[in-house]
C-alpha cells in the first residue's frame, strides 16, 4: 500500500524496496471549471512537468533540464514520457522515468517542478486547478510506493515545486515540497538553481 505524504514529509525509496533500480514519477492534475465570456475563448491548461537534474544543489548544464523539448537526460537515466496539453482525463497526466542504475554520480537531486505554459498571456495560474497529485511507483510491478496530493490554496502562483527526489547515504530518496511560486516560465525556475 502506498504511503501518502503530507508537505514536507519524506521517505526512502531504496530502504524501503531493496534493489528498487527505477521509478516512475506520475503527475496529475485537472483545470477547474472556468467559464469564457461572450468574447473570449477559455484556452486549455496546459502543464508542463519537468526534472532539474542537480550536483551539490546547483544546475550546472542544460542537458539537465529534462521536459518537452528536452526528453531525456545523456545519461539515459530520466526519460520524459511526453507533453499532455490538456491535463483531461484520468490518472497520470505526465510521466518521468528515472534509471537509478544509470544515474551519473554527480547528480544527486531530481527537483520535480510543473508550470504553466503561457500562463501570462492565458492568464492562469495554480488557483485555476485541482487534485493535483505526485506519486512514485515501481515499474517492476506497477505498485505505488508513495503519493503527496497538493491542499494547499496556490491562487496566482504559475508554477509548483512538487517535490525532490534525493541520494543521500547512498538511499535514494522522495521530499513532498509543494512549494508554488510566481515564475512564469521554466527558463525564470530554472535560474533558481543556477
Amino acid at each position: 500500500m502506498a504511503v501518502s505524504l503530507q508537505k514536507g514529509q519524506k521517505i526512502s525509496l531504496t530502504k524501503e524496496r531493496p534493489g528498487l533500480s527505477q521509478v516512475i514519477i506520475g503527475l496529475g492534475w485537472d483545470a477547474k471549471n472556468q467559464k469564457a465570456s461572450l468574447f473570449s475563448k477559455t484556452k486549455p491548461f496546459d502543464c508542463d512537468a519537468s526534472v532539474l537534474a542537480l550536483s551539490n544543489k546547483k544546475l550546472t548544464n542544460n542537458s539537465d533540464v529534462i521536459y518537452y523539448g528536452n526528453l531525456s537526460h545523456p545519461s539515459g537515466a530520466i526519460t520524459h514520457l511526453g507533453d499532455n496539453l490538456t491535463g483531461d482525463g484520468d490518472g497520470d497526466d505526465e510521466q518521468i522515468i528515472v534509471d537509478f542504475s544509470k544515474m551519473p554520480p554527480s547528480l544527486d537531486s531530481l527537483i520535480v517542478v510543473v508550470n504553466i505554459y503561457q500562463s501570462t498571456e492565458r492568464k492562469q495560474h495554480f488557483g485555476n486547478v485541482k487534485n493535483a497529485f505526485i506519486r512514485i511507483v515501481d515499474p517492476k510491478n506497477n505498485i505505488e510506493l508513495c503519493r503527496y496530493n497538493l491542499t494547499d490554496d496556490y491562487s496566482n502562483l504559475t508554477a509548483l515545486i512538487f517535490g525532490e527526489l534525493y541520494k543521500k547515504d547512498s538511499e535514494w530518496r522522495f521530499n513532498a515540497i509543494g512549494q508554488g511560486t510566481t515564475d512564469p516560465t521554466l527558463n525564470s525556475l530554472i535560474k533558481k538553481y543556477h
